[in-house]
This record gives C-alpha cells, structure tokens and sequence, in this order.
C-alpha cells in the first residue's frame, strides 16, 4: 500500500515540470523568429555628465542620435524634450539627420522675432557719457526687439545659431562688438531665465549654441559650459546668476539697477524699459542686503613698494566705513617683510601670487606687469569681489554694491570701462581664458585696462561717485580750492599720489602739464585718513630724500616760472620733511 501510494504522487509532479519546459520552449521559440532591434533611445546612452568627460560612443550610422541632444537627454532624465530654435531658419535647420532622429523625441519650436536695426552701432548702446542725474534727459538704450516670450511657454532647451563678427579682434570671446550678436544672447538668456521660473520654482534648463565662435561669455559663464565639440556647445546655465544678467540694462547707455529678488525680476520687459529703470535706480544700494556672503575688496602690489602707503590708506579708509567685508591684497615678491607687516595691520590678508607681464607694454613702461591683476579671478574662496586699485581712498561705505554681476565698472572712454574699481566673480575658467587669449587680443594701452574692456564688451555702468576720477577739465590754474562732489564713494587720485606730495598742497600745481590733476580739496580728504590711522602704520607713508628732493625741484621750476596758481609761494610745514 505505501508503494502504491508514493507513485500516485509523483506522477502529477511530472506532468506539471513537462508542461512548464514545452511552454518555455515555445515562447522563446516566437520571441526568436519575431525579434526586431529597437532604435536606441536617449535613456540608453550613457554619457556623463562634465564637457571634459565624455568618452567617443559610436552609434548606428543611421540612426545617429545628436551629440548635443543625448548630452541634455541624459542630464535632464526627460522622456521628451521641448526644444526652443533661435536664429535658425527654413535655410538653417538643425540638419536633416537631427530632425528626422528628433522627431518623436523633442518638441521643436522656432522662435520668432525682429532683426535690430542695422544701422544701429556698439556705441549707441555703450556711450561714452549718459546724464546720470537726470538733469537735462532721462538716459535711455536703443531698443532691441525681443520675441513674445508668452507664446512659448516653458521650454527644456533652447538652441541658437550664434552670429559672429565685430570691429576686429577675436571671434571667440574677446574684441566682439557686434549689436545682432548681442540680440541673440539675451534672446536665449531671457528664454531660459522664464522657462526657470515656471510655476514659481527653479526647474533646469540648457542652452545649446552652434557656430565657431560661441555665445558671449559674459552672460554664458564658461563654469556653465557642459560640453563642447565642433561648432556645438551645450551649457547648463546658473538661473541665478543669469536672472542677474536680464535685469541689468541693454548696455551702459543706462545705469545698472541694483540686483532684484527673483520674485520681483519676473515684471520686467525684456526691453528693460525706463519705469523699470527708474523703479530700481531709486533705491539706495545702501539698503540692499547682499544675499552672499563670501565677498571682498580686493587690492594688488606689484614690482614695487611705490604705493605700500596708498594701499595701507585704502584699507583703513575702507574700514572707518564700518565695513563687513573681507580685504584682500595680492602682492609678489618686490614687497619687503616689513612692508607686509604694516599691510597686514592695515587690515589685509595678503596673498603671494607670480606677477605677469603684459604682452603688449614696453619693457620697464608703468604698465608691463599690469596683466597681474588678472590674478583676481584666481579668488575662488570668494564669490564676488569688488577691485580697487591701490591709488584710491573710500568715503562712503559702498558694501551695497556686491548685489551686482560681473562686469561693473564706471565709463571711462569711448565705449570703455575703467577697471580702477569694478566688480568682478572669481572663476578659475575665467581665469584660465584670460591667461589663454592675453597673447591673441590686443590691449589699446597695452595695460589691463584695455585688454578687459576686449575681453568684457558687455558690461554694467555703475554711476561715476562710485570711481570718482580727480581729473578736470579745462584751465583751473586761478582755483586753489577744487571742490568735490558731494555723495561720492571714492576718489580716484590720477597724477601724483598724495603721499609722493607734502600735506600742505597737491604737488600738481608744481608742474603745468599735471595741472588737470591738481585739487587741494581731494588732497586733503586723503591725509584725513592718514591722520586717522595709527601711529605705526603712518611711518609707512614716510617721506624719503629723493621725494624730498624731487618736490622742491618742481616748486623751484614753478616758482621761475611764476605760475599763477601760487601753490609754489605756501610756507611748508609737512612734518615728514623733518623726518626724511
């Protein structure tokens, strides 16, 4: 009975795995005769993520998937991308092998929108003066014509044609001058800043350019670039930083508002119409809290210890204006021990760097080893800085100006900034490009000056009290007393430098040429600070022999020539000249 019982039980045992092994058979059977390769999709294309990391991954020659589409694919983790197409027209597509592989995978949608007028030039946007006070006009930008941003909606990516060209110079970042280019960036800028803010939150969005000469890095950060090959280049924008770009006026035909909050930034017209202009330029940058806070001044030595004094003035000058922000000094080796002493008690946290030489100075010129300013950048520690050259003192606390992007600065010439003080954001990128093309783009004065103003064309124009420049124009000889104005941040002393002049007087007067850059009233508010600083740190501002006797060389010519300023007549009572 037992034996009987246990094959009754194996028996259905049996039957149950047969089965199981005929059907699997079939299965496989069909899958095999009707299997049929799908087209790869851009899940499965596994690139990474970093433009110097993408490994060569060769695809079906005919079903090749775009590069710069499997790079946005693959960071945006999307099924379907909506692709925006900007400056592409019917003659200028994508390529017919992207759109028939697109198609089904990406929304496309070109843009529309209005050339600038071409007789339109670089200097009507970048004046050489705007009337900054209003009194005889409001200061106003030419227009340049933007899409209805509302009849896109939100968009994943947008893809741009980049126009090159301009008055000479580089195609690709420095020297471009060209309007329509312009047009073109902050077409795309404003696109993705609004595709951003969708639904009242930050969502990423990417920029794809095609052309030889890129986008304009001054609003497309090269630390945003994600990959580069051939013509193409994907960028995944910091929406924060580039919110900052469209609020700030077309060019500096206007001054820059302060930075607004995002909420507030989402009015604005893409024209950067006057109201608005008028609504942010109304605010004191005093009562803007930055919203970031690793900042600092920043000041450079170079090749010599000329101006130790002017840069122990400066930072006292900065901090008897109560401010919070850290103060930097870049110096090299021809800065003494004992010079890094008495900088170091002015309040600066110096940093040892190796001077650079401009490319384009004579040898031994005031101007060879200016390029070293470009260490700036290499402030990495810090997000933004505000750049003050060693020649200037602060008289008003100006802390409130970090709220703005990079390139701040006031006008100087023509369409050109000064770069005495402006605002920049450290990058190591940056850096590395402005190394890279010093030898490619020329400088007008072979300076620093110049070689910026070709790398940065696009600029912001912060009002002329923020670098107020002691210069005049015109015979003053019969004035002793220039004025200065009231309310202004800075002064900026061209010419002689107050410690290389007695206290009594602006040793300008002492020679005719220099007059321009003669004022008693700004010579004073420097040794005002000079007063104000510890005894320890005005032995630095020590009049030496050959100071000494330079001066009186100077007001011994004056006097033979009888100027009629009579600065050489004054009874001088510098006690530095009994120290000398």
């Amino acid at each position: 009975m037992a034996v009987k019982q246990t094959s009754s039980k194996i028996k259905p045992f049996t039957l149950c795995f047969l089965s199981f092994l005929f059907l699997s058979l079939t299965l496989f059977l069909l899958l095999t005769l009707n299997f049929q390769p799908r087209l790869p999709h851009q899940d499965d294309i596994g690139f990474l993520l970093r433009h110097d990391e993408y490994p060569e991954v060769t695809l079906r020659p005919a079903n090749k998937t775009p590069r710069w589409y499997s790079v946005v694919a693959q960071e945006a983790k999307r099924r379907k991308i909506k692709v925006g197409l900007v400056n592409i027209d019917d003659h200028q597509r994508l390529g017919q092998n992207d759109e028939q592989f697109l198609h089904g995978l990406a929304e496309m949608i070109t843009v529309g929108f209005d050339r600038v007028d071409d007789d339109l030039r670089w200097e009507d946007f970048f004046p050489e003066w705007i009337d900054e006070d209003e009194k005889w006009a409001t200061p106003t930008c030419p227009e340049i014509p933007m899409p209805r941003f509302e009849e896109y909606g939100e968009m994943d990516v947008v893809v741009a044609r980049v126009p090159c060209g301009g008055d000479g110079g580089d195609d690709d970042g420095g020297g471009v001058r060209n309007v329509f280019r312009l047009q073109v960036n902050l077409m795309v800028a404003n696109l993705l800043v609004r595709s951003g803010w969708e639904n009242n939150q930050d969502r990423t969005v990417y920029a794809v350019f095609i052309g030889s000469c890129g986008p304009m890095w001054e609003i497309f950060r090269c630390d945003d670039l994600l990959w580069n090959e051939g013509e193409y280049r994907v960028y995944k924008p910091d929406l924060r930083r580039l919110k900052q770009k469209v609020i700030m006026p077309i060019g500096s035909c206007q001054l820059a508002p302060p930075y607004a909050e995002p909420e507030v930034v989402r009015s604005i017209s893409p024209h950067f119409c006057r109201e608005v202009w008028r609504r942010y330029a109304s605010h004191s940058v005093q009562n803007i809290t930055p919203q970031r806070p690793r900042e600092a001044y920043v000041t450079i030595l170079h090749s010599s210890e000329t101006y130790v004094c002017g840069a122990i003035a400066l930072a006292q000058s900065i901090i008897q204006t109560n401010s919070t922000k850290d103060l930097v000094l870049l110096a090299d080796d021809s800065i003494s021990r004992k010079s890094l002493q008495g900088l170091r008690a002015a309040g600066w946290k110096v940093k040892h760097i190796d001077r650079i030489r401009s490319p384009y100075a004579r040898k031994d010129a005031y101007n060879e080893w200016n390029y070293s300013k470009l260490r700036v950048w290499e402030l990495t520690n810090y997000d933004k800085v505000i750049f003050i050259d060693a020649d200037l003192i602060v008289l008003k606390n100006m802390d409130g100006f970090f709220v703005y992007p990079q390139l701040s600065a006031i006008g100087n010439d023509k369409f050109l900034f000064n770069s005495g003080v402006m605002l920049v954001e450290p990058s190591k990128c940056t850096f590395e490009t402005l190394m890279e093309k010093r030898y490619r783009v020329a400088s007008y004065n072979g300076g620093d000056q110049g070689f910026l103003n070709e790398m940065f064309t696009w600029w912001h124009r912060w009002p002329s009290k923020v670098n107020h420049l002691k210069i005049s124009i015109g015979d003053h000889n019969k004035v002793h007393d220039q004025m200065i104005p009231e309310n202004i941040y800075t002064i900026h002393y061209l010419g002689l430098k107050p410690w290389m002049c007695y206290m009594d007087y602006d040793c300008n007067w002492d020679m005719l040429d220099r007059h321009r850059y003669a004022s008693d009233a700004a010579h004073q508010r420097w040794w005002q600070v000079y007063k104000a600083m510890p005894k320890r740190l005005q032995s630095y501002c020590a009049l030496s022999e050959g100071m000494d006797a330079r001066i009186r060389k100077w007001r011994k010519r004056a006097k033979g020539a009888n100027f009629p300023d009579g600065h050489w007549k004054i009874k001088v009572k510098d006690p530095r000249r009994l120290h000398s």
